[in-house]
């Protein structure tokens, strides 16, 4: 099953490659099966290309901090941060600055 899902999106991505939510769903889905490799070359590849996607600035940057890159996940979600602004997304700009507390470890506790 879970391969038939990676061939679905492969499938829907070479009929549309600009496809931002088919862009997405293939970054996860490598992201899930472990693969970093491809799942950041997704990610990043949104971001240059179609920055206006939101919800990417989220997962790229929890991408960055399982790999041990906390400064590249810090600048990811500050950039998201000012997309979410200018967007009026309130939910992705507060838990985009969720996590940015959280790896700087300020919680809402203190």
């Amino acid at each position: 099953m879970q391969n038939d899902r990676l061939q679905a999106l492969r499938a829907f991505h070479e009929e549309d490659p600009d496809d931002a939510f088919v862009r997405f769903a293939l970054a996860q889905e490598y992201r899930k099966r472990g693969n970093a490799r491809e799942a950041l070359r997704f990610f990043e590849g949104l971001i240059a290309e179609n920055p206006e996607y939101v919800g990417t600035w989220y997962h790229l940057g929890k991408l960055y901090e399982q790999l041990g890159r906390k400064q590249d996940a810090m600048r990811t979600w500050r950039q998201g941060v000012a997309v979410a602004g200018r967007q009026r997304d309130a939910h992705a700009q507060a838990e985009l600055r969720d996590a940015l507390m959280q790896i700087d470890g300020a919680g809402f506790d203190d």
